[in-house]
């Protein structure tokens, strides 16, 4: 499949996606939306694709948000367009059973902010920063960011965040629990390569289990979480990746996980 608003490169287990739209800080149009979606659904269904990155072409901006002159892409109103183009964006990343990791280089504001929020895991260069802007045009925060903000950092926090749109940088983001980890922008592409290739080595059906269950238990109940625990435990417990796990524990040698 071609892109128009994407580079998209699958190698070695790895599926990486890049907003290519540096002309305008990468902001999403109603086609680099549906790019996102696609690029990420097409990784989820290649089983030889073990981890998802995200970043943003250039190095100001990750993604600045809604692309304003663009519109809503004939949508008719504003709801309509987050519910055809952005919606299914965010669904897709925190759908898919593999883990997503942001390269978060630059600027992340508005609904590119909640993009980044809903990755599995950001890591950001010194010089980025994140911004819920939507205050500042009379909007609220959408594409997901109401669900990710106060679960990340608590209520009060994130009202904060969304009432007032202020930037927060990459380093105060890590301590308030809203990023993993901020590097200086020259050792962002290592930290990034080394993160990446735990994940392309690591037990991908397992990560993926793991990702479905916790995205279920701040909404469910302790008897609900122990009965998920035992489904999914019972189904990994058959993959090929536990079994090299236990016997690669027995034989005292580093496990050679496929994926499977």
């Amino acid at each position: 499949m071609t892109y128009d608003n994407i580079l998209f490169e699958h190698t070695g287990g790895i599926a990486r996606i890049t907003l290519n739209r540096p002309q305008v800080y990468n902001a999403l149009s109603p086609g680099l939306l549906q790019d996102i979606t696609a690029a990420v659904n097409a990784a989820a269904t290649d089983d030889s694709v073990r981890v998802v990155v995200i970043t943003g072409a250039g190095e100001k901006a990750f993604c600045s948000g809604a692309d304003l002159k663009e519109g809503m892409g004939g949508s008719k109103s504003l709801g309509e367009s987050l519910r055809t183009y952005y919606n299914p964006m965010i669904l897709a990343i925190r759908s898919i059973a593999k883990p997503v990791l942001c390269r978060l280089n630059g600027v992340a504001a508005g609904a590119g902010c909640s993009l980044a929020l809903a990755c599995d895991v950001v890591i950001a260069a010194d010089n980025a920063y994140l911004s819920q802007i939507f205050v500042n045009i009379g909007l609220m925060p959408d594409a997901g960011s109401t669900f990710f903000l106060p679960r990340l950092i608590g209520m009060q926090r994130a009202f904060e965040l969304a009432s007032t749109g202020r930037k927060v940088s990459a380093a105060e983001a890590v301590q308030m629990g809203l990023i993993f980890k901020s590097v200086p922008a020259s050792e962002l592409d290592l930290t990034v390569s080394e993160v990446v290739s735990y994940y392309r080595n690591a037990p991908t059906k397992a990560i993926g289990a793991m990702k479905k269950v916790l995205n279920q238990s701040l909404g469910s109940t302790l008897e609900q979480m122990l009965e998920l625990e035992a489904e999914h435990q019972d189904q990994l417990s058959r993959t090929h990746d536990a079994s090299e796990g236990i016997m690669s524990f027995l034989q005292k040698r580093k496990p050679v996980y496929r994926g499977k």
